[in-house]
């Protein structure tokens, strides 16, 4: 994406604790209407598609009545592979949701990102963490304010299956991997599903799994330089991490459940496997908070939606440390870049960065946001209400998806292709060096 090889080392995300805020009046300025944008037509692209898609776009409905500009939201599979392009051939949307620093680096670089009014930097400033607001700077220039977050490193399971086997949530990864041979041993199949396949962007669900381990097992100091390019991917400690990661998703007899051997990982839709979760096909699967939107157009075998509680249908707990009471996350998120100057956009902008915007989303469920002004109790389950505090939570060590804030080249580029390669039976030292060669593309 054109980074360079050199970053800065990048600070933990400086979480706040939620207060009860009056949210009447947040967005006084992005609802207030106008005859100059009246009848204005905003439109919008990014990553996301299908049922959340549509919840997007039904988030600007109270919007466009109170303003009476209409948005436009449309979803690419391929949008991170497609919107560099788009924008250096003129076909730019008015506003870019971003899913990643490293991208939006690459898209500020082409010199057509208008950064946000100064509404637009106060809410940011006043509704998020400093750092959040860091990961939409751009040498030392702010150009998008974040949307929603994401809680990673979740292992999704069946509470009623746990019952019938006589297991328990592990403490520690050694517990999780007692309770894989546990659930092999009892049920004679793979205790594991995993997908990879995501279009251009396939391999990134290996990626989390790799993030989450080096940040277990090396401590958030060791993920920074990894980050910041200090450590690379030869280094020993994230060739640890792939042994880890190894002993689950390179086992023959723990993958792949409900749809193959090993490889076929790499041809499983990354959200395909939710609804093998919900059927009980597959007893546990490594993803973040938001495939609690997919059980929502899934079905169990009583054929209803699936129920997103600890003693419902389905539940996730975070994957454990390596000694027993760490708590560390990986978030990742979205950001609004324009390639506008118009009113009209910036009214867009203005909504999209207020809690209003926030617990619009967040009420239609399967979402979360890290904007500290929205309210917790209106996410659509009581899991997405806990991964909210937990963003929110000052003890819990944060770090933002790895790949998502490295060089282009490398963390949608060499390490996205190298996971793919991985589970295709090329031997670990190889995609290490493998990726690490991004750095020089």
């Amino acid at each position: 994406m054109g980074k360079s090889s050199r970053r800065r080392l990048l600070a933990p995300l400086a979480l706040v604790g939620v207060a009860a805020l009056a949210l009447a009046g947040c967005a006084e300025s992005s609802t207030g209407g106008g005859s100059s944008v009246k009848g204005q037509t905003v439109k919008i692209s990014g990553g996301i598609t299908g049922s959340e898609a549509d919840a997007l776009n039904k988030t600007f409905d109270k919007f466009t009545k109170d303003t009476g500009i209409k948005v436009e939201y449309t979803g690419d599979k391929s949008f991170e592979g497609n919107i560099v392009t788009k924008v250096n051939g003129g076909s730019a949307p008015d506003i870019a949701i971003v899913p990643q620093p490293g991208l939006l680096k690459t898209l500020v670089g082409t010199g057509q990102v208008v950064a946000p009014d100064q509404t637009v930097t106060d809410n940011v400033g006043k509704y998020w963490s400093k750092d959040w607001k860091a990961y939409g700077t751009i040498d030392g220039k702010f150009y998008a304010a974040p949307m929603l977050a994401n809680v990673k490193g979740y292992i999704w399971y069946s509470p009623a299956k746990f019952k019938e086997w006589g297991v328990s949530i592990p403490k520690t990864w050694d517990e999780l991997l007692t309770l894989t041979k546990t659930i092999q041993a009892k049920t004679g199949a793979a205790p594991w599903c995993a997908g990879f396949s995501s279009g251009d962007a396939s391999g990134w669900p290996g990626t989390d799994w790799i993030e989450d381990l080096v940040l277990r097992q090396s401590g958030p100091e060791v993920y920074d330089k990894w980050v910041s390019g200090s450590v690379k991917f030869t280094d020993q400690p994230i060739k640890d991490a792939f042994t880890a990661v190894g002993q689950i998703l390179l086992n023959p007899s723990y993958v792949n459940a409900g749809f193959g051997d090993v490889k076929s990982i790499n041809s499983t839709a990354f959200a395909d496997v939710a609804a093998k979760v919900a059927d009980g096909t597959c007893p546990m699967t490594h993803q973040a908070s938001f495939l609690s939107s997919n059980f929502l157009t899934v079905q169990t075998k009583a054929g209803k939606a699936p129920t997103v509680a600890p003693d419902g249908d389905v539940y996730a707990f975070i994957l454990p440390g390596i000694k027993e009471g760490a708590s560390s996350v990986e978030a990742g998120g979205e950001f609004v870049a324009a390639f506008s100057k118009s009113a009209a956009v910036q009214k867009v902008q203005e909504y999209m960065s207020t809690p209003d915007f926030a617990n619009a989303r967040v009420k239609l469920g399967g979402v979360i946001s890290a904007n500290n002004g929205a309210d917790p109790s209106l996410a659509s389950s009581q899991f997405l209400t806990d991964a909210m505090k937990t963003l929110q939570n000052k003890s819990t060590v944060v770090r933002f998806d790895a790949s998502d804030l490295m060089p282009a080249t490398v963390g949608s580029g060499s390490f996205w292709k190298g996971m793919v390669n991985w589970i295709d039976g090329t031997p670990t030292d190889q995609v290490l060096s493998a990726i690490q060669a991004g750095y020089q593309n």
